[in-house]
């Protein structure tokens, strides 16, 4: 069964065409199964779309979810559309974000940290002029974030646990291999999945999130896996799914999973 939980479209301001085009396009793609998982707003900010090119406004949540929910009986002969989320994860204002997801019939959420000490992990320059110390700091700080993200109980699956590397490839070299390897049992012991993202390969690491190191540390620890292609252009849903898949299984890997109605469901690799 071929599926896909990670993809966005135009509401959040930085991925091209409508959630229908991404439905389309996975099954174009010979996809069983495709997550819409737009950002979330920012349901902590006083202003209703603070940042236009980052996150949904929080004035199309509701369009968001009914259009998602619409799309599931329209194709439901054809493929299967799940109602999905990723949510940026700010410790400080989880309970808000619980709140406005309590009464939402998600199929999953993808609990994702975007920023660490107040930095997108995305920013260029984030490392600019920062000491061998606070390089370690920073990355125990992102990995401490992730930790609590898995302990909410709010979130099927974390996103791009090492993401930090997508424009700073120098990332995974910085030593923090307790945090990591912590973080993985954490998300183990919770029983949260992390995603393969093959959105790295468009960056200038050009590779996926996580690493192998990691994902081999994570069957290790017993994490579950699931496949993201973070999509942001109908053409990228399911991308590399096939590679992924075939490394998975070297590694060691005998099962990745999906979700519906937040359940999990055992997919053999």
């Amino acid at each position: 069964m071929k599926f896909d939980l990670h993809t966005h479209n135009e509401r959040c301001g930085h991925a091209v065409g409508t959630i229908e085009d991404y439905v389309t396009a996975a099954i174009d793609a010979g996809l069983q199964v495709i997550g819409i998982s737009d950002h979330s707003p920012f349901f902590a900010h006083e202003q209703d779309q603070p940042f236009p090119g980052i996150a949904m406004a929080r004035s199309e949540f509701a369009s968001y979810i009914e259009e998602v929910q619409r799309l599931k009986v329209q194709y439901q002969d054809r493929i299967e559309v799940l109602l999905g989320m990723e949510s940026d994860f700010f410790p400080e204002y989880i309970d808000i974000y619980r709140k406005a997801y309590a009464e939402i019939p998600f199929d999953y959420i993808i609990g994702s940290v975007h920023q660490v000490s107040g930095v997108s992990i995305f920013n260029r320059n984030r490392w600019k002029g920062l000491s061998e110390k606070r390089h370690v700091e920073e990355k125990q700080l992102y990995y401490d974030l992730i930790r609590q993200s898995a302990r909410t109980g709010l979130f099927q699956v974390l996103g791009h646990i090492d993401a930090m590397k997508g424009y700073y490839p120098q990332f995974s070299e910085i030593p923090a291999h307790e945090d990591i390897d912590e973080t993985l049992r954490v998300i183990a012991g919770e029983d949260v999945s992390i995603e393969i993202n093959t959105s790295g390969s468009t960056k200038d690491v050009g590779g996926w999130y996580p690493s192998d190191e990691i994902l081999e540390r994570a069957l290790h620890f017993g994490v579950n896996v699931t496949f993201g292609s973070d999509a942001h252009i109908p053409g990228r849903v399911g991308d590399e799914w096939e590679l992924v898949q075939k490394r998975l299984k070297e590694i060691g890997f005998k099962q990745w999973v999906f979700y519906r109605r937040k359940q999990k469901i055992i997919v053999p690799l």
